[in-house]
């Protein structure tokens, strides 16, 4: 550097050491440089604002992929969100909000699922007839068909009627009668929706009307006859449904027939379950031809009205079948006449494992005949009797039956009259029995 450059750079630097210093002091006195947001930040907070009219997140990188995700609000349309949004998280975000408590294990241990499987639930019990647009439920198919492999209908509203006189109201009945002014449909029709759930194995049905009020009438607790119709050809059409409940919902012969009548060689259905309803025995010989030509392994037609010659029709099904696992009976009126055919039943039957006959007003004849059929059966595993008068001399005979048993490990005989030596000496077989199972399975856990 030449002599005069340098006494020109050495001025000027001695020119700015006397300049006094200026300083900018910000208004907000806590304003910092460091709580400048970053420009990737601000973009992602534009597409969570932005997020149902431009959903993008499945393009982002995983830590922002996760930052929108979770400011991503629960309330969002579900045609945005059910295709688009996979993650657990956003989904248990949604089923919190919305219920209380939550638990997965019913479905799988997803929250999605259970959103989805809950949510098109409500939209189906707030249903009501020629008011609610179809289109609510259909417009969800799309977006939920995959996941929903469950549906639990624990209420069916009925059309809305609107308060008339009574001269009216019997006016409109006679006019309902010929056919006039009647509703398209009595309750939600399955029929426009079963056919489209394409993974649905679980329907379970209560034709009712919760929390009814003052409002109440014995309409609100039955299905229908169209009802059954419509029910009956969309359970044909589910070819994927294993579970089918249809329960509390006034469901008598000519009802269970049709229904039956429709599940016929069904391809996938494995347990059927007619509890609480009406069912005679013209409705138990349709049940035992479905026992002949299906593959169910669990049958649930307790308190029914299901006499002697129905039970007979069952246990002659049951003496053939080869698939069902669990027959439960208890609170019809068997008697024994029917008691005594389940009887004579379980000495052809190599598979049942689970037999419930309680409360069926058996008494001693009926007792004779298991006795002997389970000191041949060794299949079985639990037997139900309780409520049943078999009475002391029933008791002895049970009693000698079941020492023959190596297989029985659950027998209820409560309320029986059995008789308190026959109650432990059958207690005692049945203790060993366990024990015998349980070393049986030993080798077998230890193994695993």
């Amino acid at each position: 550097m030449s002599k005069s450059l340098y006494s020109s750079v050495a001025k000027l630097n001695l020119a700015g050491s006397n300049r006094k210093v200026r300083r900018i002091f910000a208004e907000d006195l806590e304003w910092s440089l460091a709580t400048v947001p970053r420009l990737s930040k601000l973009c992602l907070e534009t597409i969570v604002r932005n997020f149902e009219e431009h959903p993008i997140v499945e393009k982002l990188p995983p830590g922002q992929r996760d930052y929108v995700l979770e400011r991503l609000s629960p309330l969002l349309p579900l045609h945005v969100t059910a295709s688009l949004i996979s993650d657990e998280r956003y989904w248990k975000r949604c089923c919190k909000q919305r219920w209380d408590p939550c638990d997965t294990s019913q479905y799988g241990h997803s929250w999605k699922r259970m959103f989805l499987e809950r949510h098109l639930e409500n939209i189906i019990e707030l249903f009501v007839p020629d008011v609610t647009d179809p289109k609510t439920v259909l417009d969800l198919v799309p977006l939920c068909k995959n996941y929903v492999k469950r549906l639990n209908i624990s209420q069916l509203l009925l059309p809305i009627k609107e308060p008339q006189q009574a001269e009216e109201e019997e006016c409109l009945d006679s006019a309902s009668d010929s056919g006039s002014d009647r509703p398209s449909m009595d309750h939600f029709d399955f029929g426009i929706l079963l056919d489209k759930l394409t993974s649905l194995e679980e329907l379970h049905l209560m034709y009712r009307v919760k929390d009814c009020g003052m409002n109440f009438e014995w309409k609100m607790f039955e299905i229908t006859l169209r009802d059954c119709e419509s029910l009956a050809w969309a359970l044909m059409s589910c070819k994927t449904l294993k579970v089918l409940r249809l329960q509390q919902s006034k469901v008598e012969d000519e009802k269970c027939r049709m229904l039956v009548r429709h599940l016929l060689d069904h391809p996938s259905l494995r347990e059927l379950d007619f509890s609480h309803n009406l069912i005679g025995d013209r409705g138990a010989r349709a049940v035992s031809k479905l026992l002949n030509r299906s593959k169910l392994e669990t049958l649930n037609i307790y308190d029914n009205d299901i006499r002697g010659p129905g039970a007979q029709a069952i246990a002659s099904a049951l003496s053939k079948n080869s698939t069902l696992l669990s027959l439960n009976l208890r609170l019809n009126r068997l008697g024994d006449e029917g008691g005594q055919a389940i009887g004579k039943a379980l000495r052809w039957n190599h598979t049942l494992l689970h037999l419930h006959l309680g409360a069926n007003e058996m008494t001693e004849p009926t007792a004779a005949v298991l006795a002997k059929a389970l000191a041949q059966n060794n299949t079985l595993k639990t037997i139900n009797l309780s409520c049943n008068r078999l009475g002391e001399d029933g008791g002895k005979l049970l009693e000698d039956g079941m020492s023959h048993n190596i297989s029985i490990t659950e027998c209820d005989i409560r309320l029986t009259e059995v008789g308190q030596e026959a109650d432990c000496s059958i207690s005692q077989v049945v203790q060993n029995n366990r024990d015998r199972e349980h070393e049986r399975r030993a080798p077998e856990n230890g193994a695993g």
